[in-house]
């Protein structure tokens, strides 16, 4: 097999992987749709050899790719860690974190949001509420929503609600 025949199968062969369900599409039918592509007949040992290698390939590739991303997500998650550290401790799901206000921190939704409970104005208030560093501080925007303590017993009374349309909306997936 000349190299320019092997470039054009190459291609083919990898234009077809990257468009197929890779858990639905077996090696023979690559290299029967890549046949019926190129007008070549690829079932002879050197074409299924081949193929196999351009194959192989591909998969090593993709699976490299795919640890290289579970590598990052593991990365991003342990510089989450670190960030809600303070004075070399984490904070234990018993322990109390306050904000620099003195606002009770309830809990870290992401590394950006969180929810908080403070007092504004004589007013209790639940604040779901997207936060930015500067400085060293971290400081809320307007993204994000404040509940008075009768606003949030609403909301929790309403939450299997939530929940169940939730689940219905999965379930359509």
């Amino acid at each position: 097999m000349d190299s320019e025949t092997s470039k054009r199968i190459e291609e083919t062969v990898l234009d077809i992987l990257k468009s197929c369900n890779l858990d639905e599409v077996s090696e023979q039918k690559i290299r029967r749709m890549a046949s019926e592509k190129l007008g070549l007949d690829l079932s002879d040992p050197t074409g299924k050899k081949f193929v196999r290698q351009v194959v192989e390939k591909f998969l090593a590739e993709e699976q490299a790719k795919r640890e290289a991303n579970a590598d990052e997500v593991k990365e991003e998650e342990e510089e989450e860690n670190d960030e809600e550290e303070e004075d070399g401790k984490v904070k234990s799901a018993g322990d109390k974190e306050y904000d620099d206000d003195g606002d009770l921190i309830v809990c870290r939704l992401s590394h950006k949001r969180r929810v908080t409970v403070t007092d504004f104005r004589g007013k209790t208030l639940v604040s779901i509420r997207e936060y930015y560093n500067k400085e060293g501080k971290e400081l809320p925007t307007a993204k994000g929503i404040s509940l008075t303590a009768e606003q949030w017993a609403m909301f929790k009374k309403n939450i299997p609600g939530v929940e169940k349309a939730i689940k219905e909306l999965e379930s359509r997936s």
